[in-house]
């Protein structure tokens, strides 16, 4: 912020980015039909998520305005799209897994689960919570979830390491069963040399055994978050199948276009606009039964910009 050009020069590659990459380069993907058509990837990540190419349409920009604007360029075949996204899905399942009551009566009582661990670690009334102390207690959750260290955490809050690692190990202590969920689960992949999804499905950690110390560590992050984020794949993609199969059982002609890891955008035309929003909700929040509800929240658009 010394130097003015920096944010010009940053600004700059940004735009060359978006230009490059999505105005110019998804023109080469468009074919005779007018329409682009990815490829999902089943079996391609180590979590078990779906990945995208040729284009990846799982990277279309979403954090900065002028990015975002590419996805007006995204219409729908029919009138509108709608897109379906899991809220919060990984935290649900952490609350899930670990049993910790806490953050299940949160989430059961319908409460903001970042201004009630800002309010428990802040030690201060939940209407009392500010937006930076709600910002810092959902940085802290995300990263616990990812198996951020002090030194990261502080890197994105701009903190000293000491007191980021203040605020995870507050939140810990008032989340008990979340550090008891860490500790076993990266015991066990240690013992094991793996680690498995709700659904059974058993993820290989080899970085586990690696003499880089590094290396090892990113291995019990993996051990960490595989269960979690691994089971919110398997959950989308039995939600999936379920909703293909209803669309095609009640002769719908709305179609399920893209999905983007908790997100899924459906092409649908007017007529069956609430028919579809219902269903499509009502299929994902009860795919799986956990300790806490499985929420979804929708946006209408008529195009992938306003949709989202």
């Amino acid at each position: 912020d010394k130097f003015p050009i920096i944010n010009k020069i940053l600004e700059y590659k940004m735009m060359n980015k978006i230009y490059t990459s999505y105005v110019i380069g998804l023109q080469d993907y468009i074919l005779d039909d007018s329409r682009i058509h990815t490829i999902y990837n089943q079996t391609l990540t180590r979590t078990g998520r779906l990945s995208s190419s040729y284009p990846n349409l799982q990277n279309i920009p979403t954090r900065y305005e002028y990015a975002k604007l590419v996805r007006k360029a995204f219409i729908p075949i029919n009138d509108l799209f709608i897109s379906s996204d899991y809220s919060q899905i990984e935290l649900r399942l952490m609350a899930h897994i670990s049993k910790d009551e806490n953050m299940i009566n949160a989430f059961n009582t319908g409460e903001d689960i970042h201004t009630k661990v800002a309010s428990d670690v802040f030690d201060v009334p939940i209407n009392e919570v500010t937006k930076e102390q709600r910002r810092t207690a959902k940085a802290v959750i995300f990263g616990i979830v990812y198996g951020i260290s002090g030194f990261g955490l502080g890197e994105n809050l701009h903190l000293a390491p000491k007191e980021a690692k203040i605020y995870i190990d507050k939140y810990l202590m008032m989340y008990p069963k979340v550090k008891e969920y860490m500790d076993n689960i990266v015991s066990f992949a240690k013992e094991h040399g793996y680690v498995r999804t709700l659904f059974g499905r058993k993820r290989v950690i080899d970085e586990l055994k690696n003499t880089n110390y590094i290396i090892r560590k990113s291995g019990e992050r993996i051990a960490l978050n595989t269960p979690l984020q691994g089971t919110g794949a398997d959950i989308i993609k039995k939600a999936m199948i379920e909703i293909d199969k209803e669309l095609t059982r009640r002769n719908l002609n709305s179609k399920m276009l893209v999905q983007v890891h908790d997100e899924l955008v459906f092409s649908v035309p007017k007529n069956e606009l609430e028919v579809t929003k219902e269903l499509v909700t009502n299929i994902m929040e009860n795919t799986y039964t956990l300790l806490v509800p499985l929420k979804v929240e929708s946006d209408i658009g008529d195009n992938w910009y306003d949709a989202k």
